[in-house]
């Protein structure tokens, strides 16, 4: 009767440290700040997130007392990202064609209606969890098994995606201080919590046994970066300072996020 509850708690660390690590191919949430498209996989990505930090927007700023680490974090991403990530990202992006892998970033975009779900919720919004609720069965028989998105043509059927970190914002949780995670890039205190707090609601995070659940989420990861390859590059290309410009951007944009109705 001891042998669930143990196995259920080594699978749910096993689980975080792999999203954890999945990161690596998510490669800096500045980026996802900056950048958008019309694919809603990730859970910072979606159709409003373009064009995020207007020029008369309050800007916040956030404590830095790990200055010298993060600097240090950073310049390891870097280049962690030119000579592993990209590389990989490339390779698959020449091996798999992009509508498979199209279909691929559906299903699991699909997959993660949960955390959407579950998010919206909380936050209260009940309009956008309906409008998820529909998404997820819209797309999983009309799109079978979500592979495909014709959800996409219906703007009520698309609202601003959600995460944890967002909804403990939403509940008045400051940022707490900047944080740059190894591999996976800017991030806050609250949004490490967030983080966590969203294994709860990933389905992938239950699968047993749970390298399948793994496999998923490293290759949704790695899916991801091959269609974004070189934004990056640009982003850092354009940046007198780019540390400052990473945290800067990521800042105001999980503030945008938040703060959006």
């Amino acid at each position: 009767m001891c042998d669930r509850p143990i196995g259920n708690e080594v699978s749910l660390k096993k689980t975080v440290v792999i999203l954890m690590l999945s990161g690596m191919f998510m490669f800096l949430p500045g980026v996802q700040a900056v950048y958008s498209d019309d694919s809603p996989t990730l859970q910072t990505r979606s159709p409003d997130d373009e064009e995020y930090l207007e020029e008369d927007a309050p800007r916040i700023t956030v404590a830095d007392p790990l200055f010298e680490l993060n600097q240090a974090v950073f310049e390891f991403n870097d280049k962690l990202y030119f000579w592993v990530l990209k590389p990989v990202a490339q390779g698959f992006r020449a091996v798999v064609p992009t509508p498979v892998r199209q279909c691929f970033r559906n299903f699991l975009h699909n997959l993660g209606s949960p955390i959407r779900i579950g998010n919206s919720l909380l936050q209260g919004k009940m309009d956008d969890m309906a409008s998820e609720m529909c998404r997820l069965v819209y797309n999983t028989t009309f799109g079978v098994l979500g592979f495909w998105d014709p959800a996409k043509e219906y703007p009520h059927l698309n609202p601003p995606n959600k995460d944890f970190g967002q909804t403990l914002g939403r509940f008045g949780i400051g940022n707490g201080i900047y944080l740059v995670l190894p591999v996976i890039g800017p991030s806050t205190l609250r949004d490490v919590a967030g983080m966590a707090g969203d294994v709860v609601f990933t389905p992938t995070a239950f699968i047993d046994p749970a390298v399948v659940g793994w496999s998923l989420k490293i290759g949704e990861s790695i899916n991801d970066l091959s269609f974004r390859i070189g934004q990056y590059e640009e982003l850092k290309d354009a940046a007198i300072i780019p540390y400052e410009s990473f945290k800067d951007g990521y800042i105001q944009y999980r503030k945008q996020k938040i703060d959006q109705p």
